[in-house]
């Protein structure tokens, strides 16, 4: 019994390079900000220990610094998907509640750990997780 199957056709540099380049022209600049911040929301929420199996790997440094890429990245974010802007929201507005109780935590404490909130002081404007400049606010 023979195969009559011909041997695959392995592609040359040149091919690669022109089928690239044929991706490339494809590509908008506005379509890249946007996976980007999904990129950075998804790999923050891994960081947050928020994915399944993702516990072990909770950096909230990892966290802080995806949710301000992501903040920074709004703008044009919401210029290029308009109202459809809206189904990021959520998934940010998660992140930045998961960092919080992040930033609550005393370190070595495993998540879920029961403690008592503490209260401002008053007249100081804020709680200890936005006066110890940890914690996102709008507009600030």
């Amino acid at each position: 019994m023979s195969d009559s199957v011909p041997p695959s056709h392995q592609p040359t540099e040149e091919e690669l390079r022109a089928a690239y380049e044929a991706e490339l022209k494809k590509v908008r600049v506005e379509d890249v900000v946007v996976q980007t911040a999904v990129s950075l929301i998804n790999l923050g929420a891994r960081k947050a220990g928020l994915a399944p199996g993702s516990e072990d790997e909770r950096d909230p440094d990892q966290v802080h610094l995806a949710i301000e890429a992501v903040r920074a990245l709004w703008p044009l974010v919401e210029a290029a998907l308009g109202p459809d802007a809206a189904k990021l929201r959520e998934p940010l507005s998660q992140l930045q509640m998961a960092y919080t109780q992040m930033a609550r935590q005393p370190a070595g404490e495993e998540p879920g750990g029961q403690q008592a909130p503490e209260q401002p002081e008053p007249g100081s404007g804020g709680g200890p997780a936005q006066s110890s400049g940890r914690l996102w606010v709008p507009g600030q």
